[in-house]
């Protein structure tokens, strides 16, 4: 449908003050803002009953189970935190003294077991998360020893009996091998150290998994609290004090091992307090995301135009993480290609460009792996290592060998375009992340050979706009909206493509104004989908800024 064009000049707002604003707080949450997961809260809820705000996670929860019973996002992306929001639950429900009634706990797991059984999904339809095909057979067997266990006493109500069933071929043959692994004492994997949770208290224990240092006196086990609660558990539980105030067991001592704590664990649990100190009670799949946050956050607004001060010690956290096997989300994840690029690509855009050297290590034959050991590739990952090389060459030359990455990786992602004109990514479930990214980073650094499939890219843009101006998989959101704005106009399309790109841009634009403020959706991969809030606030920001900037500039649409 071809809306009429709008003829009333459109509103305009200060994006460079809320931008100064956004950026000028960023030093006072160094760890980074993101949404609190269904899947980490139910693990840390299991794992971690002794933890203060365990009242406020288990509420967490109840309050956010959805009318079908499951948790989370629609379609696959349920099954992992309706599995691990059900296990808790039913965890919570077998202590001593639960920290909600009985009977609610048991209604509300019930009606997520429910909700697994009838619409089971055959493996090959789940989405590509990490570490999801050990993860859902370890919740399985949770869930299941909790049934076979008898139904407590809930007051009358029905917890549920019937097992859930695996996704049809997936089967627990991985994680049994993973887990054997683990006991063995063999060195492990950093980006399994992510999801350490999934490997039981013996594997956990007998592993060679050592605690990431942290300032203030904490370490952090793959910068998750899932993975650090294990940890801890396995180590034999708190290592000071008792249980939270009000929790299970309240009152009774927990000492560590019956002996004096070691450094180690007392540093993981001030990392567990931190982390719930900061979000109340629920907790995000990972923390800190100190590099990763700032690095996208400066290169979406900064790339967008946006005049906007940056604070020194932004810009001295991504120089001086980078090194030559590049830099790391945040403390106990591995370097990858990803972070690496965006922090590369920020730092040009800033005026310092870098030979990156941190880059070549995930080189391989055709493209850049995320990480080394990675299993699949990511278009994502290579548009933003295309940014970062196109970026040093452009500002700096650079060798014969920087601007053949520059040419097989343009070619490499012009070739995996979907033939509608779009891309898809693992690292966001949206295409319209996607394609804004290869786009864009096509339409700067890939040149002539690139110029169809960005034309291409812009064309299924605006053939995805929705009737009141918006973009979104699901349903029309701000992020969403904010990437494919920037899709059209920071490859000129709006310029190109006379009155039906302006008006594509003029009511996007709009709607944007309406519904930025509107709680977002979480729409990042993580093992839950997660929402970082300060980098699509900077995204929806830039999407603005360059949308008032062209419609300033534009005429008025013709009739044709």
């Amino acid at each position: 449908m071809t809306a009429a064009p709008v003829t009333a000049t459109p509103p305009e707002i200060d994006v460079a003050a809320e931008a100064g604003e956004l950026v000028a707080g960023m030093p006072a949450r160094p760890w980074g803002q993101v949404s609190a997961s269904p899947y980490e809260t139910g693990r840390v809820v299991s794992l971690a009953p002794w933890l203060a705000g365990h009242a406020a996670r288990v509420d967490f929860l109840i309050a956010t189970q959805r009318a079908d019973g499951g948790w989370g996002p629609p379609g696959g992306y349920a099954l992992v935190p309706t599995l691990s929001a059900v296990e808790a639950l039913l965890a919570e429900l077998r202590r001593e003294a639960p920290c909600a009634a009985p009977g609610l706990l048991a209604k509300v797991a019930a009606r997520g077991l429910e909700a697994v059984r009838d619409r089971p999904l055959p493996a090959a339809s789940l989405p590509d998360t990490p570490a999801i095909e050990l993860i859902v057979p370890s919740l399985l067997a949770l869930i299941g020893g909790h049934l076979d266990a008898g139904p407590p006493d809930t007051g009358g109500e029905r917890s549920g009996t019937a097992r859930p069933e695996p996704p049809a071929g997936l089967s627990d043959a991985k994680l049994t091998a993973v887990r054997a692994w683990l006991a063995s004492g063999a060195d492990v994997p950093q980006k399994l150290v992510h999801a350490l949770e999934i490997a039981g208290p013996e594997a956990v224990a007998s592993s060679t998994v050592v605690p990431t240092p942290m300032p203030g006196g904490m370490a952090a086990v793959g910068a998750s609290p899932a993975a650090s609660a294990a940890w801890l558990a396995a180590k034999g539980g708190p290592v000071t004090g008792g249980p939270a105030a009000g929790g299970p067991g309240a009152g009774k001592a927990a000492p560590y091992g019956g002996g004096r704590p070691a450094a180690e664990e007392t540093a993981v649990r001030r990392y567990l307090e931190a982390v719930v100190a900061s979000t109340g009670g629920p907790v995000p799949c990972a923390l800190p995301i100190t590099v990763f946050e700032r690095g996208w956050v400066l290169s979406w607004l900064r790339r967008a135009g946006v005049p906007v001060d940056v604070p020194p010690e932004l810009a001295a956290s991504l120089r001086d993480g980078l090194g030559p096997d590049g830099i790391a989300t945040g403390p106990g994840l591995p370097a990858d290609a990803d972070t690496t690029s965006v922090a590369l690509y920020a730092l040009a855009l800033l005026g310092e460009p870098r030979e990156p050297e941190g880059l070549w290590p995930f080189e391989l034959e055709t493209h850049f792996c995320t990480w080394r050991g990675e299993e699949g590739m990511s278009l994502t990952t290579n548009a933003h290592v295309l940014d970062a090389f196109g970026a040093y060459v452009r500002g700096c030359g650079g060798q014969p060998r920087h601007a053949a990455v520059v040419a097989r990786l343009a070619a490499w992602i012009r070739d995996r375009q979907e033939a509608g004109g779009g891309w898809r990514d693992r690292w966001h479930i949206s295409p319209y992340y996607a394609t804004a990214c290869c786009a864009i980073a096509l339409h700067e650094f890939g040149g002539e050979e690139c110029a169809g499939a960005v034309d291409r890219a812009v064309d299924w843009v605006l053939g995805g706009q929705r009737a009141d101006g918006s973009w979104g998989r699901w349903e029309g959101t701000a992020e969403e909206t904010a990437y494919a704005l920037q899709t059209l106009l920071l490859t000129g399309a709006a310029r190109r493509g006379r009155g039906r790109g302006r008006q594509a841009v003029e009511r996007g634009y709009r709607r944007l104004l309406e519904i930025r403020d509107r709680d977002a959706p979480p729409l990042w991969v993580d093992k839950d989908l997660y929402l970082p809030t300060v980098i699509v606030r900077a995204a929806v920001l830039g999407a603005l800024h360059l949308a008032q900037a062209e419609l300033r500039s534009l005429p008025e649409p013709d009739s044709r």
